[in-house]
């Protein structure tokens, strides 16, 4: 089957946006550092996010269609069950773990979203996909120090709450990979996100604020939400839908490597042999996710094949 001819930039757009959700994890940890509450950080983080949205949706008015037409129920439901969920119980898990741990757990995305994309398709993943997979978990247990911390001292709460944004994170990517390409994606990341902000809302409006200390506040707010809603939202969308899910779960394990890199950088954390075999062994496993594989009839071409 012919690729799509920006499939090459596709796959950069993916990249990109794990990369840029890859900075949120310290970023987050440093705002909580600065005084401020889960509910503070998420409802500003997603706020802000959804008002940069809507002001690059207007300024495209030209590409705006009947507003009576489009997939609106898949984007709600991709906005509060994907993105929403998935802020939610990630910066919670933040608040209560250190960030490698969380984001170990995140990236149990990564099998979550092939399994899924595999049911769909009635379809057992190829045998260089099942290396890529083993590949990439081994790595990020090693990037992580997994190893070395162990669960007993974590956060019981905590742990729940990164395994199950890892649950809602494969939501948004393979619900995303069935969403038509030719849809603008500026207008469709918009709606995404306005409606996890009503739910975020409904949740945490109470505790939204910082008399005090808002305007820090509102520039945390706007980092947050540029690298989390806006950035990766309108990248993913451009994406996903044309290279599937089940490569993108694959390509989002850059993640991990920007997070040890930034926690390095910026927290000071160790770099240790480890974690460099660990970010070494992801980026050999997606590499091998883009070997050829041979046949590709039907149902069982590779899940990167456009739907």
């Amino acid at each position: 089957m012919k690729r799509d001819p920006f499939y090459w930039f596709c796959l950069l757009c993916v990249l990109m946006g794990a990369a840029s959700y890859g900075l949120l994890s310290v970023l987050i940890k440093k705002a909580y550092e600065d005084g401020f509450t889960q509910g503070q950080v998420t409802v500003h983080q997603t706020g802000i996010g959804m008002a940069l949205l809507w002001l690059i949706a207007m300024a495209r008015w030209r590409r705006w269609r009947n507003p009576l037409r489009g997939p609106w129920l898949k984007l709600v439901l991709i906005g509060t069950c994907g993105l929403a969920m998935t802020t939610i119980l990630y910066n919670a898990a933040l608040q209560r773990l250190d960030a490698s741990l969380a984001i170990v757990l995140l990236f149990q995305f990564t099998w979550i979203t092939i399994l899924l994309d595999s049911i769909q398709k009635r379809t057992w993943p190829g045998k260089l996909r099942l290396l890529a997979i083993v590949i990439v978990m081994i790595g990020t247990v090693l990037a992580a120090r997994l190893l070395e911390s162990g669960l007993t001292k974590a956060s019981f709460i905590g742990v729940l709450a990164g395994f199950f944004s890892a649950v809602s994170y494969s939501l948004f990517i393979w619900w995303t990979g069935q969403l038509e390409g030719q849809q603008d994606a500026v207008i469709r990341s918009a709606v995404m996100v306005s409606a996890g902000f009503m739910l975020i809302t409904l949740l945490y409006g109470s505790e939204a604020f910082s008399a005090s200390r808002e305007a820090a506040l509102v520039g945390w707010g706007l980092l947050l939400g540029t690298l989390a809603q806006v950035v990766p939202t309108l990248l993913f969308n451009i994406g996903i839908p044309r290279i599937g899910s089940g490569l993108s779960a694959l390509l989002g394990a850059v993640e991990l490597p920007v997070v040890i890199l930034t926690a390095w950088t910026i927290l000071g954390e160790p770099l240790s042999l480890w974690r460099v075999v660990g970010i070494l062994l992801i980026v050999t496993g997606i590499g091998i996710a883009e070997l050829p594989t041979g046949k590709r009839k039907g149902n069982s071409a590779r899940l990167e094949e456009k739907h």
